[in-house]
């Protein structure tokens, strides 16, 4: 098997997820866990996700031959302080956060030259429901897991955190953080924003129940990711500031266009945008 002892730390969704693959795929030994939330940890073992789980963050590292970070990116820098001392020396550890440039910037200052052992990485995954009820053995199945290697890794461990996400059926890339980020904010944190920006405009109007009880598949499909944790994006937002305000004004002026477009009555251009869009998002290729 891969490893003979993996430790999440955060029992929700993503890492249970990870867990409950690894397994399924025969790769893993023991799985140990630490959840902040005491009833998570539950959970998490009652659902086979954990062997166990640690009440101490510390505790939960020892020993462990691979350590996945799945908690909100602004966790990350505490984290990592907390199990530094107590990582064995071969330990590899790796995360799912949304945001590597942040992420990459506080896991130098808290490892030090364990830096060296750490593989950043993304899985390009998720469901608007969290925590370990909401996490499933085949979560990666033909999904895109993004790494963002450093100049410091040696190819080997980067080559056993592939492994272990191709273990879990998902297909590896590799890119730089810089990109990721800038991508990663048009295609998904720009997206959530968005979607959480509507609904909160129509929960704070007068007749919110009125405008939910008769909304249509068209918002529920374009909504459905504001159901997602607050907590995690609201760091994404904070933590991949540069990049998102771009496209946040990019955006802003789209929607200035299409306003004076909509109050000129300008059919043409408005029929053009609708057309050019529509058939990019058909032929936009399943990620998968």
């Amino acid at each position: 098997m891969l490893f003979a002892r993996v430790t999440l730390v955060g029992c929700g969704l993503i890492g249970g997820s990870f867990a409950m693959a690894l397994r399924a795929a025969g790769e893993v030994g023991e799985i140990v866990g630490f959840d902040r939330n005491p009833v998570v940890a539950a959970r998490a073992v009652d659902l086979g996700i954990a062997d166990r789980c640690e009440a101490r963050l510390e505790d939960a590292v020892i020993d462990a031959d691979l350590v996945l970070l799945a908690v909100p990116v602004a966790r990350t820098a505490e984290v990592l302080a907390a199990i530094a001392p107590r990582l064995r020396a071969d330990a590899i550890v790796t995360d799912v956060g949304s945001t590597k440039q942040s992420v990459i910037a506080v896991a130098r200052t808290a490892l030090g030259a364990a830096i060296a052992r750490f593989v950043p990485g993304h899985p390009i995954a998720g469901r608007e429901i969290h925590g370990p009820g909401a996490a499933l053995v085949d979560l990666f199945r033909g999904r895109r897991v993004l790494l963002t290697p450093l100049p410091e890794n040696d190819e080997d461990v980067v080559v056993r955190v592939e492994a272990a996400w191709i273990a879990c059926g998902a297909r590896v890339d590799r890119i730089d953080a810089a990109a990721h980020d800038a991508v990663l904010s048009a295609v998904s944190h720009l997206p959530h924003l968005l979607a959480y920006a509507l609904v909160a405009q129509i929960a704070e109007a007068p007749d919110a129940d009125l405008k939910f009880s008769l909304s249509g598949g068209g918002f529920r499909d374009f909504t459905r990711i504001a159901a997602s944790s607050p907590e995690m994006w609201r760091d994404v937002a904070i933590a991949n500031r540069d990049a998102l305000l771009k496209d946040l004004d990019a955006y802003r002026s789209r929607l200035d266009v299409l306003r004076q477009w909509v109050a000129d009555r300008d059919a043409e251009s408005l029929e053009a945008m609708f057309v050019c869009a529509s058939t990019a998002r058909t032929r936009l290729a399943d990620p998968r």
